[in-house]
């Protein structure tokens, strides 16, 4: 008889997981709380509008092509994908925008022409950043980071020193750029890591190498698109997900996990894996006597942000936006302190504009927009329908300011979404969207082990654990502990 998987959670690490163990022979099921596999990347439709609840940003799409290559597949299997050019806007004002072109050439022009010889600074840059990507992403985040042995080999620790994990991201910024402008341009895509440039490793430049170099892409008909494929191969591969179905209780018994029980069922297991909300699964569905940490660890963890967001049906286009629009109109040093120094509802937030309608006709009626707008927040604030409404309209009337629309007085439909939503839909952990911050003391060993120490045959996968947040990091965390599986519960 194959053994028997069960995965708690049908996001995207979930669905990983459970479609490597399947294609190496395990009987997987996946059970899944809510109605619709996906996790934060699921979505709904309201009044003609097709609303991706969370992921925007396809980054490092050679990730999802080695995903589904380990198959025999490819993601145009699947779904069409284009490369979006601009990349994405970065509004400073209400008259001042940079619009980040696809084309290098064409970025080292913009560069040169907000600081002389940024240019070829900008190449300098993405060199040593396309080495950081090369070891970080095909090397360092496929070690389940178990020991410290697995770190100490010479070329290895050659890799980490030349890495620059001990420098900070904002002071190696600066070794090549000056105008504030081009700061902001390249310290963007930090403010969702989970600290400030001041206290996150130089290694993230590989961020800006996956976003210039590799390019912002778009899958049409949504990024749930991504989903939908996953869903397909894994029951190719013979993977049961069971929906509505909220775990309860992991049963354990002489030290290990035999029955997973929810709401409407139970199911026997011979390993399970949680790929929900790791702080979740440890503090509330085992017994205390079986959690790999306690609550004062939990509590001292670093978390990335959570955030506020707002699901917009325009009956109207709104020419001046972009695919991705960065509203950086505002101190990007006071929002990041808000977020991780001392959280707090943002004085005057930054936010962030998603406009997929601009490229896919089929998520808006003809004539209209769909808006997604984010604001990025400290996790653990006060979620009220009064906050959200404040925060709406700050940055409505920005919004508006820069387009120069009457955006509200448009609307057909609006939602809101935050800290409450999360734990309800995710049980997240304080309300995070993204997990834990990418600190150096967050990093490979130092992130939640992948495995339980107590249950010999439960382990974790998802943004909790190695190798940390985000859609490319969760699919190779599923692939890591399926392999980590595979070699401790081998099938007979």
């Amino acid at each position: 008889m194959p053994k028997k998987v069960i995965v708690i959670g049908a996001g995207f690490a979930g669905l990983s997981v459970a479609t490597s163990l399947a294609d190496k022979g395990y009987e997987v099921t996946i059970v899944e709380k809510n109605s619709m596999p996906g996790g934060r990347a699921r979505l709904f439709q309201a009044d003609g509008f097709t609303f991706d609840m969370g992921p925007s940003w396809y980054w490092m799409p050679d990730v999802f092509e080695t995903y589904f290559a380990r198959f025999g597949k490819k993601p145009s299997d699947y779904y069409n994908l284009v490369r979006l050019d601009p990349s994405y806007s970065v509004i400073f004002g209400p008259d001042e925008a940079v619009h980040l072109p696809a084309n290098l050439e064409k970025l080292k022009t913009l560069f040169d022409s907000i600081e002389a010889g940024a240019g070829q600074r900008l190449m300098d840059f993405l060199e040593q950043a396309a080495y950081k990507y090369d070891v970080g992403i095909n090397k360092f985040v496929w070690k389940p980071s178990r020991h410290l042995s697995e770190f100490v080999s010479l070329k290895l620790l050659a890799d980490v020193m030349r890495l620059d994990v001990f420098q900070s991201f904002a002071s190696h910024v600066r070794k090549y750029f000056h105008h504030d402008r081009l700061l902001q341009l390249m310290e963007f895509p930090i403010l969702f890591l989970g600290a400030t440039p001041e206290n996150t490793p130089a290694m993230y430049s590989l961020m800006n190498y996956a976003e210039i170099a590799l390019g912002t892409w778009y899958p049409m008909g949504g990024m749930h698109e991504i989903v939908k494929a996953m869903v397909s191969l894994a029951e190719e591969k013979g993977v049961k997900i069971r929906l509505n179905q909220t775990v309860e209780k992991i049963e354990v018994s002489q030290g290990a996990a035999r029955r997973v029980k929810t709401s409407t069922d139970s199911f026997d297991a011979d390993v399970v894996v949680a790929g929900a909300d790791y702080q979740h699964v440890d503090s509330k569905i085992l017994e205390p006597a079986f959690r790999n940490y306690d609550d004062k660890y939990w509590n001292s963890r670093v978390m990335a942000p959570s955030s506020l967001l707002f699901y917009l049906g325009v009956n109207q286009r709104v020419p001046k936006l972009q695919h991705h629009n960065l509203f950086f109109d505002e101190d990007f040093k006071l929002h990041a302190k808000e977020i991780y120094e001392t959280p707090q509802w943002p004085s005057k937030p930054l936010f962030y504009v998603s406009a997929p309608s601009k490229t896919d006709p089929s998520v808006a009626p003809a004539g209209m927009e769909n808006l997604f707008v984010l604001i990025p927040v400290a996790p653990d604030l006060e979620d009220s329908e009064a906050m959200r409404e404040k925060y709406y309209n700050i940055v409505m009337e920005r919004l508006e300011t820069y387009t120069g629309l009457d955006i509200r007085n448009h609307l057909i439909y609006k939602k809101s979404y935050a800290h409450r939503d999360f734990i309800a839909d995710y049980n997240a952990f304080r309300g995070n969207a993204y997990g834990l911050a990418n600190t150096l003391k967050q990093t490979a060993i130092l992130k939640p082990s992948l495995k339980n120490k107590r249950v010999n045959n439960l382990f974790y996968t998802g943004q909790l654990t190695v190798p940390g947040p985000g859609v490319p990091p969760s699919l190779i965390s599923g692939l890591v502990v399926a392999d980590e599986v595979a070699k401790e519960f081998a099938l007979d």
